[in-house]
């Protein structure tokens, strides 16, 4: 197959991830494809507009969620991606709760989410890099197999640069193919 050059810009596929915060008293939802994981250890990072309201919320407080909302969600993720929480208030959108070990709410509707204590900075052009170790994990029951988040159960929302995206089939298991498994 011919190769073809485009742009020089990512095109994704990425999970589709609410990023949360406390600001100004009041929980904050940011939608974001930058998103990961950075290591073996439990560290995800996340990277934030500067100009964003959750920005604010992560640094005053020192603690991030990543919420990770099923593609039955892609409405109200869409919208929390799209109006700034700087002009509306975004603390209904979502039910919304905490745990003890932080002060970034996490969403009830989101099949997994991940509390997060910033452990680094990172400023890049016009956005922050948070690296965030991971202090709390919350999965729906139902999106779990054998005590661990099974992706299809949990049917992320996968961006893509015209829109947005489900799953459909497992295609193959995570360092299997050269143990003969």
């Amino acid at each position: 197959m011919l190769k073809k050059k485009i742009a020089n810009i990512p095109f994704g596929p990425y999970i589709t991830v609410l990023a949360g915060a406390t600001v100004n008293g009041k929980p904050n939802y940011a939608t974001i494809g930058a998103y990961g994981v950075v290591s073996q250890k439990p560290v995800l990072y996340i990277s934030l507009k500067n100009s964003h309201c959750t920005t604010k919320g992560v640094l005053e407080n020192g603690f991030f969620s990543v919420n990770i909302p099923s593609a039955k969600s892609v409405e109200k993720t869409d919208y929390c991606g799209t109006v700034s929480g700087n002009k509306v208030d975004k603390s209904e959108v979502f039910e919304s709760f905490y745990d003890e070990a932080g002060h970034a709410p996490m969403i009830k509707e989101c099949p997994v989410s991940y509390l997060c204590k910033v452990i680094q900075t990172i400023p890049i052009f016009d956005f922050t890099m948070f690296l965030g170790e991971i202090v709390a994990v919350y999965a729906n029951e139902d999106c779990l197999e054998n005590r661990r988040p099974n992706a299809l159960k949990v049917n992320p929302i996968i961006l893509m640069d015209t829109g947005y995206f489900d799953l459909k089939d497992k295609v193959g298991s995570i360092f299997k193919v050269c143990k003969g498994n």
